[in-house]
């Protein structure tokens, strides 16, 4: 599991040395760029502003912060896609199955909403698949099908990770008077909360699932040919 301090903060930094056009960074060269007309190179803020007065090392700070969050969820929805198409048995193919649906709609408004903000401060959000991989503060399990609970684990990894980093930016953002950051990360956090205590929840040791077994010894499953727990008192 991953490790953070009493507050709740990840250990990890963001990578705010990673700003314009990085000839070793997936998704900073095409064969079409002499075809196109550049206006604003990757992960640096619009010197002249965006209409938010706010300055102009505060955008790009917060910005890039940002930015690393919509990487870190789009590798959060790609992993929760996977998970939610390999759903099987009888607690997961159906509750479960429901429940990351939830969890990868929600994601995907997550990323709208942080997108936008990190365009509103004036930059550009990455979108090259391969490029958000790389600049995430959480990676993408390893290829294969696991059991339910390790996919589980790894999620609510992504998910305190997540939390982690984000109460950081929430704590620059107030240092920084950038409330806007502040409105929309404490709403984002708050429900990758929830989905942390989603799975946690799910991961818990109890279970309604007894197997087959009243099937095979003529028992049937019904409560009352069971027997009750000795310490009740009748």
């Amino acid at each position: 599991m991953e490790s953070h301090d009493n507050q709740g903060f990840s250990h990890d930094e963001f990578k705010l040395n990673k700003t314009g056009f990085d000839p070793q960074m997936p998704g900073h060269q095409s064969n079409h760029q002499d075809k196109m007309i550049l206006r604003q190179e990757p992960r640096m803020a619009r010197k002249e502003g965006s209409g938010i007065s706010l300055p102009y090392e505060t955008r790009q700070e917060m910005g890039l912060q940002l930015d690393e969050h919509n990487c870190a969820l789009n590798v959060a929805l790609n992993q929760y896609t996977k998970h939610h198409w390999l759903t099987e048995g009888a607690e997961s193919f159906g509750s479960l199955h429901h429940i990351l649906d939830e969890h990868i709609d929600v994601t995907k408004k997550h990323i709208d909403m942080i997108g936008e903000r990190v365009a509103r401060l004036g930059m550009v959000p990455t979108a090259h698949p391969v490029t958000q991989h790389e600049l995430s503060y959480i990676k993408h399990e390893v290829e294969g099908r696991y059991t339910m609970r390790d996919f589980l684990r790894n999620d609510l990894e992504h998910e305190i990770k997540i939390q982690g980093m984000m109460r950081k930016t929430i704590s620059r953002a107030h240092e920084l008077n950038d409330f806007g950051t502040v409105q929309v990360l404490e709403g984002v956090l708050l429900k990758r909360e929830d989905f942390g205590y989603h799975i946690w929840s799910l991961l818990e040791d109890d279970t309604l699932v007894r197997g087959m077994k009243h099937l095979l010894d003529g028992e049937d499953d019904i409560a009352s040919n069971r027997k009750l727990n000795d310490n009740l008192k009748h």
